[in-house]
């Protein structure tokens, strides 16, 4: 256990930042199954910004990786490109 003041605060500051990043990329998580299962796909095109833009926001707190930002967000286009190609 921690013996020096500034110790026990860094760990509950990483508990803090540890609970705050699990809640957002499961969040996230749920977003893209949300668009993943979607039959609607004028309803994902337009829920498709602030999914991708969330997705982002992750990536750059490093949250995850963003190569797996990347792979998410091609996923997600590939779904609603049908859909922007008869627009």
């Amino acid at each position: 256990m921690a013996n020096h003041k500034s110790a026990k605060k860094r760990i509950r500051s990483n508990d803090a930042k540890r609970e705050s990043n699990r809640y957002h990329g499961k969040t996230v998580r749920n977003a893209v199954k949300a668009i993943r299962t979607n039959d609607n796909l004028e309803e994902v095109a337009k829920d498709l910004p602030s999914v991708v833009s969330k997705i982002d926001k992750l990536a750059k707190k490093g949250v995850i990786h963003k190569n797996k930002a990347a792979n998410l967000k091609s996923g997600l286009m590939k779904r609603v490109k049908p859909v922007a190609d008869k627009a």
